[in-house]
């Protein structure tokens, strides 16, 4: 195997290193199972000694440790391999929704070593005060972090509405949020100031987004396309294309929940009629299944609505078949412009998939003009309701991953 070349103008000795360090860390996070370091130098045509000093770098700076040792037959000590390490840095993830806020924390591995949800109706609170609660239960988990024994790196907030590139919500329909500049909200908090070099202390993003990146890089290799739908009281969609997040020229992609699915329908908040999210967002499938005004968690609606729906109640089935109606109209016209083979549902949606699925394939197959030889594949996320805040913790540890020197900077 030929050595990869370095980037243009990496020719700085301190290039190299950084270059050399991202190269060796990227191949044990992708590993099968632990690489020796011999295994390293073969792969990456490194020479030994420099693998070894990468690798100790990464060591020394917790962000690689010694695996045990395979059981060995044959003579000799067997190799140590190398993994990423547990304890070392972490990410932050953050979610802002219309009825609850989460925190939690994913370490290296991509393990979840802290999750928190506090239901609450966040639409009568303004951003300050939502922000501020959210920012103490960062403060718990920073606590709990640190507990462990690991260390925060960055955090990343995911928020049901359309962020620009600096970070400030320009619009949340649902929240009645318009241009909060959240960064400006939450200075101060040390939770989400404390940093490293090259990963900035605190990215705003959109919570489709952000579950879409987390569904990308949770459990195996699954489609480098799909579509993930996340079903809150607001729908908002995540477009992967080739193993990357499709943003849009400003950044604004997947306003699922503002396509039109019938133009003289009612009135949405967003200021359109007959948006998508007025027949199967949250409220409205629970509203049609009769369980509006039930006092109860949106968690635990979603859940009585699956167990009426699987005990055959008429008015379940009836509200959940018609909004996989609209919601199939809405998914065909995505696949029809980008030719995706995967929709993935996830957030409320994720229990409700084996009565939503039926008519949105059905809405598929009478839509989608390639469906009789090109079949759509319709399934639940696998992290479900937990996708946009662990998939904004990943996003930070993504970023370490990928540049590791500006952690060893302040860690090694």
């Amino acid at each position: 195997m030929s050595r990869p070349e370095p980037p243009a103008g990496a020719v700085r000795q301190g290039s190299l290193r950084e270059w050399n360090l991202t190269l060796v860390l990227d191949r044990i996070a992708a590993a099968d199972r632990p690489p020796s370091r011999a295994e390293l130098a073969a792969e990456t045509s490194l020479t030994r000694a420099t693998v070894s000093a990468v690798v100790e770098d990464l060591v020394t700076g917790r962000l690689v440790t010694e695996a045990e040792p395979t059981p060995r037959t044959g003579a000799g000590r067997p190799a140590r391999g190398l993994v990423l390490a547990p304890d070392g840095p972490a990410g932050l993830g953050l979610e802002v929704n219309v009825d609850y806020l989460a925190v939690c924390v994913v370490d290296l591995t991509g393990r979840i070593r802290h999750h928190t949800v506090h239901r609450a109706d966040l639409r009568p609170v303004s951003p300050a005060e939502a922000l501020g609660r959210l920012a103490g239960l960062a403060a718990r988990a920073r606590a709990d972090a640190a507990g462990q024994g690991l260390t925060l790196a960055g955090a990343a907030l995911a928020v049901p509405g359309l962020v620009d590139d600096a970070g400030r919500v320009r619009l949340a329909p649902n929240l009645g949020w318009r241009d909060v500049a959240v960064a400006a909200l939450l200075a101060g908090h040390p939770p989400l100031t404390a940093h490293v070099e090259g990963v900035p202390p605190l990215v705003v993003d959109n919570e489709a987004n952000l579950a879409a990146l987390g569904e990308l890089h949770s459990g195996p290799p699954g489609p480098a396309s799909f579509l993930h739908i996340s079903g809150e009281v607001g729908i908002g969609a995540g477009i992967v294309l080739d193993g990357a997040l499709f943003r849009g020229a400003r950044g604004w992609s997947g306003e699922i929940g503002h396509m039109s699915v019938r133009p003289d329908g009612p009135a949405c908040r967003c200021g359109g009629r007959g948006c998508l999210e007025t027949y199967t967002g949250q409220e409205a499938i629970l509203a049609a299944a009769g369980l509006a005004g039930a006092d109860l968690p949106a968690d635990t609606a979603t859940t009585r609505l699956a167990e009426l729906a699987a005990a055959g109640e008429p008015a379940a089935l009836r509200a959940l078949q018609e909004a996989g109606t609209a919601l199939g109209v809405a998914v065909a016209g995505v696949v029809n412009l980008l030719d995706l083979d995967t929709v993935v549902l996830g957030g409320g949606y994720a229990p409700l998939v084996p009565w939503l699925r039926p008519p949105v394939l059905a809405e598929i197959s009478r839509r989608v003009l390639t469906a009789a030889w090109s079949p759509v594949t319709v399934r639940p996320a696998v992290l479900g309701a937990e996708a946009a805040a662990v998939g904004a913790a990943g996003s930070v540890v993504r970023r370490i991953l990928a540049r590791p020197a500006g952690w060893l900077a302040r860690h090694g």
